[in-house]
């Protein structure tokens, strides 16, 4: 299961209609919707800063929150649109939809690598790249992984890692239909050098 869903507070927007959009955004926040889930849509103010706080940090349109409204029961949900300002570029509206546990979303689960020290070719000085450090995965919406787990044991310089050599958690599927590459071993420089003298000479 993923770690933490970090919670996002907002407040019910009472009025509805653009006067009283333009009256939370003179009063520092940005009118929201919460919709889907078999229920009626609320109309929501979040905080600016906080908003802009949250876009900055990236992946907004990926990541569950855990909607917090008072008199509101918690709803996990997810964003679904930020409309920007087409001048200063800033959040004017957002959209949110409500998440049953069942549903299906895309988003995107850190790849973590483990047993460095039972790698032979790290051993020998080779060094892991790291193609993909997130990968977007197809999951349940009650049953996130925290992250992926690459085990490094018995790896060789020049092995690849692809997304198919991964244990998935169960009902977690890649949204890419193809078997791509999620690190390597490379050789350190000073291998690479002598392997190209080799082959210079054998030429």
């Amino acid at each position: 299961m993923a770690g933490e869903i970090p919670d996002f507070q907002a407040e019910v927007r009472t009025g509805t209609g653009k006067g009283a959009a333009r009256q939370a955004r003179r009063e520092g926040y940005v009118p929201g919707i919460v919709y889907g889930g078999g229920q009626e849509p609320l109309s929501i103010n979040v905080k600016y800063n906080e908003l802009l706080n949250r876009l900055k940090k990236g992946r907004f349109l990926q990541t569950l929150f855990n909607l917090k409204v008072e008199g509101q029961e918690d709803v996990r949900v997810i964003c679904r649109g930020v409309q920007r300002d087409v001048v200063k570029d800033l959040p004017t509206h957002v959209d949110f939809m409500r998440l049953r546990r069942t549903s299906r979303i895309n988003l995107f689960i850190h790849v973590t690598f483990e047993n460095h020290d039972q790698a032979p070719g790290l051993k020998r000085g080779g060094t892991l790249t790291v193609v993909r450090p997130e990968v977007e995965l197809e999951v349940t919406a009650g049953d996130i992984p925290d992250h992926i787990t690459v085990d490094l044991t018995g790896k060789q310089i020049g092995d690849v890692i692809h997304i198919q050599d991964i244990a998935l958690p169960e009902g977690a599927v890649p949204t890419i239909n193809r078997n791509f590459v999620i690190a390597n071993i490379s050789a350190p420089s000073g291998l690479r050098s002598s392997d190209n003298e080799e082959e210079a000479a054998e030429a």
